[in-house]
């Protein structure tokens, strides 16, 4: 069988979804009973100000049975008066309805880890030199 091997940086939205619907095919061959929560669901939390700005936010994925915090935003003038704990609080909700239990994140040493502590997450690992000069922390939680 010849093979051709393509790196993009575009890929189509038929390709990615046949790739992503490939891996999850494996996947539930190998665990069984993985199927009714590991489709994958993409959401946000968005924060606006009253002139609906958008001044704050949070990118996450569910699936198998993890929420996945793919990144937290929140403007200087929102830090500090609780409005990010609102934001993780309503995302871990969306997850646990989604069938979550676990939650991961990861953050670099001059982000947020004293945050993500305080919401009750413990960190796993620390990478250093990741980026160089600086480490990155995976953090998780059990909801």
């Amino acid at each position: 069988m010849g093979v051709h091997i393509e790196l993009t940086t575009a890929s189509s939205p038929d390709d990615a979804r046949a790739l992503s619907d490939a891996i999850v095919a494996f996947n539930h061959a190998q665990v069984p009973g993985l199927e009714p929560i590991s489709a994958e669901v993409r959401f946000f939390v968005l924060v606006r100000d009253d002139a609906g700005t958008l001044v704050g936010g949070l990118r996450g994925a569910c699936w198998w049975n993890t929420l996945h915090v793919e990144l937290l935003w929140m403007s200087d003038a929102t830090r500090g008066g609780g409005v990010g704990r609102e934001v993780m609080a309503r995302a871990e909700a969306f997850a646990r309805e989604q069938g979550c239990q676990l939650a991961l994140v990861q953050t670099t040493d001059w982000q947020a880890r004293p945050f993500y502590e305080k919401c009750g997450y413990a960190c796993l690992a620390t990478v250093d030199g990741l980026p160089r000069d600086h480490a990155t922390h995976f953090l998780h939680k059990r909801l």
